[in-house]
């Protein structure tokens, strides 16, 4: 019987990394430049393995092997077969990270063989004054964009946006983005690690070396319109389900709660994964139960319909799935 599946986080050191997830999360980081960890992923060559119960040991794709739609809904098989469709990251900018675009899912199949890249996040902790970077502030053409390239004047075209710990943004392919300095993010996407950057405030590795910038790929999937109103709105009630965002590549809820609560998933064809941002709480499932800490992310396989949630404290989840409504 499959049961809440727990993994061991992927820790990966960034240029622009710093120490947040260790802190605010507890990650075994051994420096201080931490970028991202990889909290549920079956990307090729960082497929996550399962730290609990009888299938610890065994990575996600060998068990979508053994598993198939059972564990990540009959649909997701069909369609991606063995490919685990998300990839879900908290990501610590200690720097701003570079100023980047993603393709969708035709440019990134016919250049890649990959998906495309939409994805949302979720501000865990910013720093006073700390912004991102959401699309351009007006709408902008390809000469202009192009004339401020070579002026190296692109910022100014771009989007800033003030940021505090709560807000949700909605990232689809061919929105320009970045996170600045001072941000920690949850962060929720396609299966894809293609990324176009268009610029790197031109920071030098230890050789002395600009980072590659990618211009002429990303000028086929920009979307050069203005991005208004940038910023998901939502009113996270304490003991409710409260809507994120909905696209076709995913579905995301938070939950805030500090009371037992029960979850119903027999109405949805998919897996559902919980990212734990703040609070502990235990998984009742059948007679078995599973201890959920703040920076857990816990994969729930779709064979299970209903399950309980009972909280230590009060709890910040992100719960996330593929299709269907729940």
């Amino acid at each position: 019987m499959l049961y809440p599946l727990k993994f061991e986080p992927i820790l990966k050191d960034k240029i622009w990394g710093g120490s947040k997830l260790k802190s605010i999360f507890e990650k075994s980081a051994l420096t201080d430049k931490l970028g991202e960890s990889w909290e549920l992923s079956g990307y090729e060559g960082d497929e996550s393995v399962v730290t609990n119960g009888f299938l610890a040991g065994n990575n996600l794709q060998e068990l979508i092997e053994i598993y198939m739609g059972e564990l990540i809904g009959d649909q997701n098989y069909d369609t991606f077969g063995l490919s685990f469709p998300l990839l879900f990251k908290l990501i610590d900018a200690n720097e701003n990270l570079s100023i980047q675009v993603h393709p969708g899912d035709e440019v990134a199949a016919e250049r890649h063989n990959s998906f495309g890249k939409t994805e949302m996040w979720y501000v865990v902790d910013a720093d006073k004054g700390a912004e991102l970077i959401i699309g351009f502030s007006e709408d902008c053409s390809r000469d202009t964009y192009l004339d401020a390239m070579e002026e190296d004047k692109v910022e100014d075209l771009l989007q800033k946006v003030p940021v505090s710990k709560g807000d949700v943004f909605f990232i689809p392919a061919g929105l320009v983005h970045a996170i600045g300095k001072g941000v920690v993010v949850a962060e929720i996407q396609q299966s894809s690690d293609i990324t176009y950057r268009i610029y790197d405030y031109k920071r030098t590795d230890d050789k002395g070396n600009e980072r590659d910038l990618h211009t002429e790929q990303a000028l086929d999937v920009i979307d050069f319109t203005a991005s208004k109103d940038p910023k998901t709105n939502y009113c996270a009630a304490l003991n409710e389900v409260t809507p994120l965002v909905s696209c076709s590549y995913f579905t995301t809820n938070v939950l805030r709660f500090d009371q037992n609560i029960t979850r119903h998933y027999a109405a949805i064809d998919s897996f559902v994964a919980y990212m734990c941002l703040e609070g502990n709480f235990v998984i009742e499932f059948e007679n078995t139960k599973t201890i959920v800490n703040k920076g857990d992310t816990v994969l729930i396989p779709a064979s299970i319909d209903q399950l309980s949630l009972i909280p230590d404290n009060e709890v910040c989840l992100l719960e996330v799935y593929v299709e269907g409504e729940v």
